[in-house]
């Protein structure tokens, strides 16, 4: 692929510049929540707060923590789940290599208000290192929909072929692909640096 082909560069942001272990996993061994217990309650929750009309994502959470007996106000149950989360050194490195070459970056992530406001306080190189972050509580496209990309692409006059794609989903992945863009699979910051100069070769 040419190298002034190449524009842009689309990162998911969970699982690759933001890292934590699973909630299902801590709600396991702080809370004894066994994970088939658990994971129906988070996928019914996070379907709904990832849309741009979903309501304060801690209500949705209280009928499920109290039918666990997790004891939990809002503020201490959004303090829980967030402050977990670390930011990934290594792949915010690499994307400040990327960036200094002169390739745009955006990130595409499915997440909710709440823990936009807290990645906002505590994550700054989401301000430094991308042209635009598109969460789909804003933009009401969750991936593995289409429009999700599309619309990315639209807004900064990009086609599919400009443009590389990382991200820790599969299903994901394999939605950008059938759109045209080159997309892998997040493994770590080496492979995202070995596959771009790859692309870019």
């Amino acid at each position: 692929m040419d190298m002034k082909k190449i524009k842009a560069i689309i990162f998911d942001l969970n699982g690759v510049f933001v890292k934590s272990l699973k909630l299902s996993d801590r709600f396991r061994r702080d809370f004894g929540i066994e994970e088939k217990t658990f994971l129906p309650a988070l996928h019914d929750v996070m379907s709904a707060v990832r849309q741009p009309n979903a309501g304060n994502a801690y209500v949705y959470w209280k009928p499920y923590l109290e039918k666990w007996d997790v004891p939990m106000n809002e503020e201490q149950f959004l303090r829980y789940w967030f402050s977990a989360e670390n930011n990934n050194p290594e792949m915010v490195q690499a994307a400040e290599h990327l960036k200094a070459k002169g390739v745009t970056l955006f990130i595409l992530s499915n997440n909710l208000r709440e823990r936009t406001a807290y990645y906002n306080e505590h994550f700054p190189f989401l301000r430094t290192l991308f042209k635009k972050v598109y969460y789909s509580w804003q933009t009401g496209f969750i991936k593995p929909d289409r429009q999700a990309f599309e619309l990315l692409l639209k807004e900064n006059d990009l086609r599919p072929q400009e443009c590389l794609y990382f991200d820790d989903s599969e299903k994901n992945v394999l939605a950008a692909r059938e759109m045209g863009i080159e997309s892998y699979l997040f493994l770590d910051a080496a492979d995202v640096e070995k596959r771009t100069e790859e692309s870019m070769a």
